[in-house]
């Protein structure tokens, strides 16, 4: 099987300069498009919030305008839930935009799976950093970034669409440590696939079953809460810095003989055919067709109401007293 390489960009690779002078818009004023927003005004870029969540923005520093306002602008980084997105891109947005505009996904969603088909002239560019807003405002602040995954999806009519998205990564500070040049496809599918088998879906099915497994076996459910939940944190740090097998020689022999074990164990035909499922249902479309239901809202409720919620409240009162 051939593996692609991926292209790195960093440093005098990811210029600045095709977004100086130009007008920035962002639409959306989240986790995501706050710290955009402040990133690229601290790198001496102008920009411009279109967003409900006024008093916020103003008190940034930024002009707020309407979306509609905000749609007339060189670069449209368009920072909603990605539900959204297409019904305020056809009302909103569409009808505002300049023949030579481009538009900034931080998420390629809307553009893979169609729900937003911008018309031929309009550029199409996404930046999407590897990690929440929050840490690619703190690593910016720090002077330093987190990597972003870059692509061009359509040229605009100028063809500066390329140079507009790498000045974006520039300001935003991602060129600062590394830009990874993708495709819309490819960061759709590898992200949501990711979320949902490992990074929240998977985390939290393993979590919740194990935490079950002891108190059902009569265990404490503060002691199943500590061995299940709480410190999950301290392994992950270590594999987020050092590397799976650097996590696997810091903790004792005992635990990681008990980790091949089980390793051995749950990786069976049966997960692989979940994940299969998960991939499956990404790729076709069929994940993405589902998500305006309200079905996640349902079942958030039934996750705030399991005992796993009361004892962690508890258990981190005691492991963190002053967060109160």
């Amino acid at each position: 099987m051939n593996v692609p390489q991926l292209k790195i960009l960093k440093g005098k690779d990811v210029p600045l300069d095709g977004l100086v002078g130009k007008r920035i818009s962002i639409i959306g004023y989240g986790n995501q498009g706050r710290a955009h927003a402040l990133n690229l005004k601290e790198s001496g870029l102008h920009v411009t919030i279109g967003t409900r969540n006024i008093e916020k923005a103003e008190k940034d520093g930024f002009t707020v305008s309407t979306i509609e306002e905000a749609a007339a602008a060189d670069l449209v980084i368009i920072a909603l839930p990605d539900e959204v997105q297409g019904k305020v891109f056809s009302s909103q947005i569409e009808p505002n935009l300049q023949e030579d505009t481009t538009l900034g996904f931080i998420h390629g969603f809307s553009i893979h799976y169609a729900h937003i088909n911008p018309a031929i002239g309009v550029g199409v560019v996404m930046v999407a950093p590897k990690g929440p807003g929050v840490t690619l405002r703190n690593r910016f602040q720090t002077g330093s970034g987190i990597p972003a995954l870059f692509a061009v999806h359509q040229e605009n009519s100028q063809n500066t669409a390329r140079s507009i998205a790498l000045g974006w990564a520039a300001g935003i500070g991602s060129s600062r440590v590394g830009v990874i040049e993708s495709t819309f496809r490819d960061e759709t599918e590898t992200d949501l696939f990711g979320e949902q088998s490992i990074v929240v879906g998977g985390l939290v099915a393993l979590i919740k079953t194990a935490y079950e497994t002891l108190v059902e076996a009569g265990y404490p459910p503060q002691l199943a809460y500590i061995e299940c939940c709480h410190e999950v944190k301290q392994v992950a740090d270590i594999v987020h810095e050092q590397g799976i097998a650097k996590m696997m020689e810091a903790i004792s022999s005992t635990a990681e003989m008990g980790a091949y074990e089980a390793i051995e164990l749950l990786d069976d035909a049966h997960l692989r055919t979940h994940f299969n499922t998960l991939l499956n249902n990404i790729q076709n479309g069929t994940f993405a067709k589902r998500l305006s239901s309200d079905a996640a809202q349902d079942k958030r409720e039934l996750l705030q109401t399991h005992e796993i919620e009361e004892i962690g409240k508890e258990i981190r009162s005691l492991m963190f007293p002053d967060d109160d």
